[in-house]
């Protein structure tokens, strides 16, 4: 094929491409990008005569859209919340599509009682095949937000749910987000101005594996790498998964110091400062906060220096001065507690006849305390959100202006977008347009009907998507140009918590429509973008965005559904057995937001009812936090290391904690230092070939082991021999409180 300048003149011919066909460029577009990163990674060569949507291309996407939705999900209950990227699927399945495009039949099949046909083997495996799998499979790694909704429903709050109602839940929050991509997709990803750095990423990767590799004398090649970590890993992780869980959570102070309660607290890796602490587990060091060999060693720094000044400043300052009675409670915990010091009862504020809060109950029971540590959690999300966009306005502001200028201008000379513009034909607008009415329609079924059991009315689903809509274009942008996304979570709650109060699942349900409707949209544009670089038609995109969203959606719901029906106590862990991962720490969060902004409500929390009035000044600290920083860059311009201080992403370094544990940042940070650090710059040839290989191999193992364990003998109610390596953490006294006169089970008196 012939690429074309906008005058239609051809150019000279380019090198062949691995399908042996011909392309050309234009030499002077060349360096046409106006984002040098971008002219960098990115390859403005196409070949529109490559098949997309083949029947490789349904089988391989759906297969790993469904397996990463149901590993994702069954590992999202678990002690330690694995979370398997599409990275995985793209390095596995390029050897299966080759497997595939050498053996399959090549006639044609006609589909009966129609003129179609399709043939199961077109051609060599090609680039864009490859793209749209992985694009399948992102679908089946991001998390869908709405199960944790049905997950405090049923084994929280222990109350009926319609599956019906559940399913629709899950479905519309997830679909809702592709009508405000489709409503913004013009302007963040036709405009070259947005280029999504993350996705180049991505592009190099696909480059690296698709390009023809030689194995070198006493080397490798990435497919081998990959097995031996992968059988490596899976064979390993028999030990933490079934006989020896401790090695999770190894915590040295514990074992010396057995009855000081002091000293427990500072080195428990699951419920203290982690002083100490280790893990010889891959699931404990990726486990929240994804795999750390992905992650750029600039963002690794930052966030372990709002690690370390959280957890062993702030924290420690606030709990040993005794603020907010902080030594009523225990040092790490994301429960809510009376003002003596006992598990807060929320079925006393909860009026069993409405599902919502009851006054006399709450007058009864009194405020709702947090330990120190969550109470800061709090704080800091609302510096977090505060910092990411004045941190924006300072450093990217001008930026922005000028880009979004041009961008409404229509200014597109982009090599990438005029490709796109004439080989492939656009998605019709009005698809979006019906996509959104229809889940906007069915959402406020969801709600309304039923009986009302998720108590959002009609005009709360308005108000959502109105927040979504209103959000979806700035933090685009913001994401789109500077890799950092506003979080919504404490704003829709802060939101639908003063106007409609008392209801937790409306609250929760509020927050997933505003909150992930905005998110989902921002994923979708960015996977756009992605197959805008790759030269993917649009359409082709589209459909398996489409499908790969339904598919996973469904099999998370059903992983989920499954799990609450036939696990015998899951997520209560007083009642599980010994040794059993089924705890999920994430919903035990959810569900405690869900008390402290839908039942209780951020008046009696946040606002002057509450007790923690004042962390409303984070607002303000996480506004002008990136003042100085911003200042500094502009007298030293030459200090380049000043621009990488990142104030949101160390205001927010810990916002997985909890559920996270002192012992998950440690070793992710450790691990993190060594490759992209360490590694990066000393071996960074080894590290350009295997390091994202390495992180797909360990999570992979992992992963299979951790479901054949469970179906072998989990599923058996078979959890291990009895010994000193089955118990987490050994650290039984870090949980108690230090204050006079509380007492509390298990814990010396004070």
């Amino acid at each position: 094929m012939f690429a074309m300048d906008p005058g239609g003149k051809k150019s000279q011919p380019a090198m062949e491409s691995g399908g042996g066909k011909s392309e050309q460029i234009i030499g002077e577009e060349i360096n046409d990008c106006p984002i040098e990163e971008v002219r960098l990674t990115v390859p403005i060569t196409d070949d529109p005569t490559l098949p997309t949507l083949t029947f490789r291309t349904w089988i391989l996407g759906m297969f790993s859209c469904a397996l990463l939705a149901f590993v994702n999900q069954f590992f999202g209950y678990r002690n330690n919340q694995l979370s398997i990227s599409s990275i995985s699927a793209q390095i596995v399945v390029l050897p299966l599509g080759k497997l595939m495009a050498a053996t399959l039949p090549t006639r044609q099949i006609n589909v009966p009682g129609t003129s179609l046909s399709f043939s199961m083997n077109p051609g060599p495996f090609n680039l864009k095949e490859h793209v749209l799998i992985t694009i399948f499979a992102n679908c089946g790694a991001n998390s869908v937000y709405a199960v944790n909704i049905v997950t405090i429903v049923k084994a929280f709050y222990h109350k009926s749910l319609h599956p019906l109602a559940a399913y629709l839940l899950v479905q519309t929050t997830q679909m809702m987000g592709y009508g405000w991509a489709g409503l913004f997709r013009k302007f963040l990803v036709d405009s070259p101005y947005m280029w999504w750095p993350s996705n180049l990423v991505q592009v190099s990767l696909f480059r690296a594996l698709n390009e023809r590799e030689r194995r070198t004398k006493g080397g490798m090649t990435r497919l081998q790498f990959f097995l031996i970590v992968f059988i490596s890993s899976f064979a390993y992780y028999i030990l933490p998964g079934y006989f020896f869980p401790s090695l999770s959570s190894l915590s040295i102070l514990c074992w010396i110091y057995k009855d000081s309660v002091t000293m427990q607290q500072i080195g428990s890796a699951v419920s203290g400062l982690g002083i100490g602490s280790f893990a010889i587990d891959w699931s404990a060091i990726a486990g929240f906060l994804g795999s750390p060999l992905a992650t750029p060693g600039f963002a690794i720094i930052n966030v372990m220096i709002g690690f370390f000044l959280y957890l062993y400043v702030l924290v420690p300052v606030g709990y040993w001065t005794n603020s907010y009675n902080a030594k009523r409670f225990p040092l790490f915990s994301s429960h809510v507690f009376t003002a003596n010091g006992t598990a807060y009862n929320v079925n006393q504020v909860l009026d069993p006849k409405t599902f919502s809060f009851s006054q006399e109950g709450y007058d009864s029971v009194g405020h709702i305390n947090l330990s120190i540590l969550f109470v800061y959690a709090y704080g800091l999300s609302f510096a977090t959100v505060a910092a990411t966009l004045s941190h924006v306005a300072l450093f990217h502001g001008r930026t922005i202006l000028n880009l979004t200028k041009s961008t409404f201008r229509d200014q597109y000379g982009d090599v990438h977008t005029r490709l796109m513009k004439k080989n492939y034909e656009t998605i019709p607008q009005w698809w979006f347009h019906v996509l959104l009415v229809i889940m906007f329609g069915l959402a406020i079924f969801a709600c309304e009907g039923f009986s009302g059991q998720l108590q959002l009315p009609y005009w709360g689903v308005l108000l959502a998507g109105g927040v979504a809509l209103l959000y979806t274009l700035p933090v685009g942008i913001i994401q789109a140009t500077s890799n950092q996304q506003v979080g919504l979570n404490v704003i829709t709650e802060l939101v639908i918590g003063y106007l409609y109060p008392g209801k937790p699942l409306a609250n929760v349900s509020f927050k997933t429509y505003g909150y992930i409707s905005m998110s989902q949209a921002i994923t979708f544009l960015q996977d756009f973008k992605l197959g805008h670089y790759m030269k993917i038609p649009p359409k082709s995109m589209f459909h398996v965005q489409l499908v790969g969203t339904v598919v996973a959606s469904s099999v998370y719901f059903g992983t989920a559904w499954w799990l609450l029906d036939s696990v015998e106590n899951i997520c209560d862990p007083a009642k599980l057995p010994e040794g059993s991962p089924w705890t999920c720490p994430g919903d035990d969060v959810f569900f405690n937001a869900s008390i402290i902004w839908g039942v209780v409500a951020p008046l009696r929390m946040f606002g002057r009812l509450g007790l923690y009035e004042k962390m409303n000044y984070f607002f303000l600290i996480g506004l002008l936090a990136p003042l100085p920083v911003w200042v500094l860059s502009r007298i030293y311009p030459e200090k380049k290391w000043i621009k990488l201080i990142n104030m949101p992403i160390i205001l927010g370094a810990t916002g997985m904690m909890p559920p996270a544990k002192a012992v998950n940042y440690l070793m992710w940070g450790a691990v993190g230092v060594v490759f992209n650090i360490f590694v990066f710059r000393k071996y960074k040839a080894w590290w350009a070939k295997n390091n994202y290989v390495l992180s797909a191999g360990l999570d992979a193992g992992v992963a299979f082991m951790g479901i054949l364990v469970y179906f072998a003998l989990q599923a058996k109610d078979i959890y291990g021999a009895e010994w000193w390596g089955l118990e987490m953490d050994h650290c039984p006294l870090a949980k108690c409180p230090t204050a006079p006169g509380i007492k509390v089970d298990g814990c010396p008196s004070t």
